[in-house]
């Protein structure tokens, strides 16, 4: 093998580094509402007496509701469907949601009925007959519809010019509405017992009933109206808005809406960029102490990472969100995790072959970890993917982000990395003194294991019932504490706001409960950025409720600044938590598929199980402290079983290397060998991404700290589960149904062979 780095990977590096910095340059990241402020609402359509709710339909609506959102004038807008039947939409900047949610979610069914009768209470309703109050409260009998919304082309709100003020919409019919506005006023015309009504409807509640005028009759209808009432300039506007906009084919129910103040999120990008930075020096001053001039390369590929990503993210036009932030913190200890496998085998290799130089050594080292390496991330695409198609909201954008950095991070490691490495290593001052590489030597933690460590596997039974302990205290947390299910998996809503006072949490709870709200679940903390936030958690109420109390609240804080509103419906609460069930199941039985292929069932089956105590005795370990299980929790979660079984790959990488090789030898010491081996890089990666995640746990505020402390529980667990639980649980299946590939297999017997079929000469006796 040359000792020089093919021409191409060079090339490939900089192509990769020069075109990642271009878009950088060029292409601003998208940012998802929970980091530059908004409201997004979710709708659902509903099922008509007319018309079923299904994707056609829906496509319908949304084309209406752009309309009604173009009226609103918010900036940058988006809107689109989103499976079958719902609309999301998301109105960065709008921070009260009460005016979107009367104008977007209205379903403005208008029609227009003749009046047929003032009722008695004798009055019978014939078919297709209603008896309904007018706008005064007083009883209607109307008849059917014989215009609707669709047959309107315009509406404007205005002024009559002889009247008093008094605002009316007028409204004009297309070529469709002419021919039913003209039957109505003919209809109302030869009425004059009702006093030649006309009763116009919006979501079947009478908002006019004008009479006709006589120069409408002999006019025979026209091609416009004026819509009179009790109405003020807003409401006048508000309501010209839902005629122009259209009426929707079928009715919509608000099942999710999220509001994010502006603070938040730019809070949020601030810790995360310090977290990622402090999270970079720590774990590069690490690397470059442990393994010298590679360890300082490796930490100057790096930082191309974060290049490599960013261009990634604007070149895909991926949303960036709070939950994607942490995605991208995280998988630095991915790209760290690479590094250290190839310098460990390259270590490996030099002790064995010193006198084919350094060079060698390091191409054999990215050669040998590349299976593992492959697996390992393999194993949180896996993971990523399931975020993306089981979440929903900010959350799904963690899976998008996730993927981009293992792919970012792979680029940076064994191309980027590879590259300065290699140029390296050739240079004379460092072939002379292979020492300061870092490659010169495995490091005295490594020889003392070698020679001295531990016999691991020789108490692989009491590391299962250890497990099985923790497993059971983790199951006692979750059965006595029970799980403090987030809203997006119970349904109701979560406000929070920032107050300019301390308020005490008993206080704030007493005002919101003499407003009207006595069960409202009220918490103080301290929110990003140094603010004391305050948290009100109810059912499901209505964005004028939650107003009230907001209204509540500032008279005991002062000045109250909206940071967060979630209200998400029951139905859709269930849906969520089915489909996190779902994904953890998926999950399960992606990775024992993917592993069985690459190893064996019985790896595969130690691997999952392992991974799954890493899981419980996480979420056991929140019940017992009471943290919020969220939709944030299960992107740490899925993290965390991508992150396990990462682990447990390279270590049973190496298991099933060694066993090949040592097949005469007793099972339990080559495996506890190979761990052994392994400990050194279990260590250097799991202390690198701690840096990290805990400088995003310190720094990350309310918004991320749970996700970074749920990740540190998960990463300190799964070491320790990789070493102990998982390779125990292998030798015990091991020994259980052992394989041996090299044995020749038995051959098969035909149970009939000795069985005559008539044509022998011989007799059968």
């Amino acid at each position: 093998m040359s000792s020089r780095a093919p021409l191409w990977r060079a090339l490939a590096a900089f192509a990769v580094v020069a075109i990642s910095l271009l878009l950088a340059v060029k292409s601003e990241a998208k940012l998802g509402l929970d980091l530059r402020g908004g409201t997004q609402i979710v709708l659902e359509t509903q099922d008509s007496d007319r018309v079923k709710a299904d994707s056609e339909s829906t496509d319908r609506a949304l084309t209406v509701l752009r309309g009604r959102v173009d009226a609103l004038g918010v900036a940058e807008p988006t809107l689109a469907r989103s499976g079958e039947k719902r609309i999301i939409v998301e109105l960065p900047g709008l921070q009260d949601p009460r005016e979107a949610a009367e104008v977007i979610g209205q379903t403005a069914q208008l029609s227009f009925h003749e009046v047929i009768a003032v009722p008695t209470a004798d009055t019978k309703p014939g078919k297709g007959e209603r008896l309904l109050d007018d706008e005064d409260g007083n009883p209607l009998l109307v008849g059917e519809a014989l215009l609707d919304g669709n047959g309107v082309s315009d509406a404007t709100a205005g002024t009559e010019q002889q009247g008093l003020g008094e605002w009316l919409v007028d409204v004009t019919f297309n070529g469709a509405g002419r021919d039913g506005w003209r039957q109505l006023v003919s209809d109302a015309c030869a009425n004059p017992a009702a006093g030649n009504r006309v009763a116009i409807l919006l979501d079947d509640e009478v908002i006019s009933s004008p009479g006709v005028v006589p120069d409408l009759c002999s006019a025979g209808g026209g091609a416009r109206t004026s819509i009179s009432g009790t109405f003020t300039q807003e409401t006048a506007e508000d309501l010209a808005v839902l005629i122009k906009g259209g009426a929707l084919p079928v009715p919509v129910e608000v099942v999710e809406q999220r509001t994010v103040g502006p603070t938040l999120g730019k809070v949020a990008i601030d810790a995360s960029i310090e977290a990622a930075i402090i999270g970079i020096v720590l774990t590069g001053l690490f690397i470059m102490f442990v393994y010298r001039i590679v360890g300082l390369l490796a930490t100057i590929a790096l930082g191309t990472y974060a290049l490599i990503s960013y261009g990634l993210l604007v070149w895909l036009g991926a949303t960036l969100t709070l939950p994607g932030l942490a995605g991208f913190v995280l998988a630095i200890g991915l790209a760290i995790d690479a590094n250290v496998l190839v310098f460990e085998r390259a270590r490996e290799e030099y002790a064995e072959r010193a006198e084919a130089g350094l060079s060698p050594a390091l191409s054999t080292g990215f050669n040998k970890a590349w299976s593992a390496i492959v697996d390992s991330n393999v194993t949180t695409l896996l993971a990523a993917a399931l975020l993306f198609f089981f979440a929903s909201g900010p959350v799904k954008g963690f899976g998008v982000t996730l993927s981009i950095g293992v792919v970012a991070s792979m680029v940076s490691a064994l191309v980027v990395a590879r590259v300065l490495c290699e140029w390296a290593v050739r240079r004379s001052v460092v072939r002379g003194h292979p020492a300061i590489s870092g490659l010169g030597g495995t490091g005295r933690i490594r020889a003392w294991l070698t020679e001295s460590g531990p016999d691991l596997m020789k108490r692989s039974g009491t590391w299962i019932a250890v497990t099985l302990v923790v497993a059971v205290v983790s199951v006692g947390g979750i059965a006595l504490r029970g799980l403090n299910l987030g809203v997006e998996f119970t349904g109701g809503r979560l406000l929070e706001y920032s107050t300019s006072k301390t308020v005490d949490a008993e206080e704030a709870r007493e005002v919101i409960g003499q407003a009207g709200f006595p069960k409202a679940v009220v918490q103080s903390s301290s929110g990003d950025g140094g603010t004391e936030n305050v948290s009100i958690r109810l059912g499901d109420i209505t964005n004028d409720e939650a107003f009230e109390i907001e209204k509540a609240l500032a008279t005991v804080a002062g000045d109250v600044e909206k940071e967060r509103d979630e209200l998400v419906g029951p139905s859709l609460g269930k849906e969520l938590r089915d489909k996190a069930l779902i994904a953890f199941a998926i999950a399960i039985a992606a990775q024992m598929l993917y592993l069985a292929w690459r190893f064996r069932w019985t790896y595969a089956a130690a691997a999952v199980l392992s991974m799954s105590s890493v899981v419980l005795t996480v979420v056991g370990v929140f019940a017992w402290w009471g943290k919020p299980i969220d939709g944030v929790f299960l992107a740490a979660v899925l993290s965390i079983i991508g992150l396990a079984v990462n682990d447990t790959i390279v270590v049973f990488d190496r298991i099933r290397e060694h066993t090949g090789d040592n097949r005469s030898r007793p099972l339990r010491t080559v495996v506890n060998e190979a761990i052994l081996q392994t400990i050194p890089r279990t260590i250097n990666t799991g202390l690198g991404a701690m840096f990290i995640l805990a400088a995003l746990a310190v720094l990350g505020g309310d918004s991320l700290t749970d996700f970074a402390i749920a990740l540190l529980i998960g990463l300190s667990v799964g070491i320790l589960s990789t070493i102990f639980t998982a390779s125990a649980l292998a030798v015990v299946f091991e020994e259980r149904w052992p394989y041996d590939p090299t044995a020749p297999r038995a051959k098969v017997i035909d149970p009939y062979a000795t069985i005559d079929d008539g044509r022998s000469t011989g007799a059968v006796l």
